[in-house]
C-alpha cells in the first residue's frame, strides 16, 4: 500500500464533507489521527471557510460580578466557594456603553457582556436591553451571557438586537455532574433551544483541563456539532485554576491535547468561529500559533476576562505581527 493510498483511506473514513449526524466513533477517529494529518485537515477546512490570516478580536466585560448561586467547580464567582471575590451590583448602562466604545476604538469588533446570575430577574431586563441597544449603536457585534433564559427573555433580547447569546455546555453530559450540581445538562440545552427559537445566534463551547478524559472533550464537541444548527461561535476555554474553587488543583491539559480539541472543533463545525478563549496566559506563543493553524479564529483581548487574567493588547499584537495575522474588520 502506498502512502497516498493509506492517506486516502483514512480521509474517506473521516470525510470533511460530513452532512449527517456525527457519531462519537467518527469524532474519536478524527481526534486520534496522527497530529500532522489532523492539523492538515483542520487547516484545509479552515481555509475553505475563512481567511486563514484573519482573527476576530472580542472584548468581554463583567457587568455583574460574584454572588452566583450556582456551584460550578471552576468559577470564582460562586457563593459556594471561598475565592475571596466580592459580589457587585449590575453596572450602569452608561458605563457599559462607555467601556464598549473604548474597546471598539482599540480594534474590537465584538463585545461580550457577562453577569454572574443563575438566570436574569425581571427587574434586570430593562437595563440589559438598554445595554444591548447602546452597544449595537456603536456598530459592534453584541453577545451576552446571563445564565439560563426562558423563551420570553430570549425574545426580549432578540428584539433588542442581541446578535449572540453565550451559554456553554462546559463538558460532556457524563462528566457534567462532576463539575456542577445546581443544574443539569438538559437545562443547558433548553436555554440553547430558547435562544435559537428567538432568532439569535448561539455561542456555545466548553472548558477543558477540568480533570475530564479525552472522550469527554470529544463528546462535548459531538453534542454541539449535532445540534439542529451548530453554534455559530464555539469558545474553547482552558481551565484557569483559581484558589478557593474545587478545581484549584486540577491537572492541566497537555498542550497537544488542547490543540487537538481546537482542530476537532474546526473540522466538525467548519463554518463556526472557534474562539481561543480563557487560559491564554498559560499558553506559549508556539501553542497559540498551533491553535490558529488548527482553526481558531477569534480571541478575547483586554487584560481581564470576567475575573481572570488575559494577555495584554501589546502582547497579542506582537504575536500577530510575528505570525502575519491581522485583526478581522467589522
Amino acid at each position: 500500500m502506498t502512502l497516498a493510498t493509506h492517506h486516502d483511506e483514512r480521509s474517506s473514513a473521516v470525510s470533511s464533507n460530513h452532512g449527517n449526524t456525527w457519531t462519537l466513533a467518527e469524532a474519536s477517529a478524527l481526534y486520534e489521527m496522527p497530529f500532522n494529518d489532523l492539523l492538515f485537515r483542520a487547516q484545509t477546512i479552515h481555509r475553505e471557510n475563512f481567511d486563514p490570516n484573519r482573527v476576530q478580536l472580542s472584548r468581554l466585560l463583567s457587568i455583574k460580578t460574584g454572588g452566583c448561586p450556582e456551584d460550578c467547580g471552576y468559577c470564582s464567582q460562586s457563593v459556594h466557594h471561598e475565592s475571596g471575590l466580592t459580589a457587585s451590583k449590575l453596572m450602569e448602562v452608561e458605563r457599559v456603553v462607555a467601556e464598549a466604545r473604548k474597546a471598539r476604538d482599540a480594534g474590537a469588533t465584538r463585545y461580550c457582556m457577562g453577569a454572574a446570575w443563575r438566570n436574569p430577574k425581571p427587574r434586570d431586563m430593562e437595563a440589559v436591553v438598554a445595554m444591548v441597544k447602546g452597544v449595537k449603536a456603536l456598530g459592534m457585534e453584541t453577545c451576552m451571557t446571563l445564565g439560563m433564559l426562558d423563551r420570553a427573555q430570549s425574545e426580549q433580547l432578540s428584539e433588542a438586537g442581541l446578535d449572540y447569546y453565550n451559554h456553554n455546555i462546559d463538558t460532556s453530559e457524563r462528566y457534567y455532574r462532576e463539575i456542577i450540581t445546581t443544574r443539569n445538562f438538559a437545562d443547558r440545552l433548553e436555554t440553547l433551544e430558547h435562544v435559537r427559537a428567538s432568532g439569535m445566534k448561539v455561542c456555545c463551547g466548553g472548558i477543558v483541563g477540568m480533570g475530564e478524559q479525552a472522550i469527554d472533550r470529544i463528546e462535548m464537541l459531538t453534542v454541539l456539532a449535532n445540534l439542529p444548527e451548530p453554534p455559530e461561535s464555539v469558545p474553547i476555554n482552558m481551565l484557569i485554576p483559581i484558589a478557593g474553587t474545587p478545581l484549584a488543583n486540577a491537572t492541566p491539559i497537555e498542550p497537544i491535547d488542547f490543540v487537538r480539541t481546537i482542530a476537532l472543533a474546526r473540522i466538525m463545525m467548519p463554518k463556526s468561529y472557534v474562539r481561543l478563549s480563557a487560559g491564554r496566559t498559560a499558553m506559549s506563543d508556539e501553542m497559540q500559533a498551533l491553535c490558529f493553524f488548527a482553526g481558531a479564529n477569534s480571541i478575547f483581548v483586554g487584560d481581564v476576562l470576567l475575573t481572570a487574567g488575559n494577555p495584554g493588547n501589546d502582547e497579542d499584537m506582537g504575536l500577530f505581527r510575528r505570525l502575519g495575522l491581522q485583526p478581522e474588520e467589522q
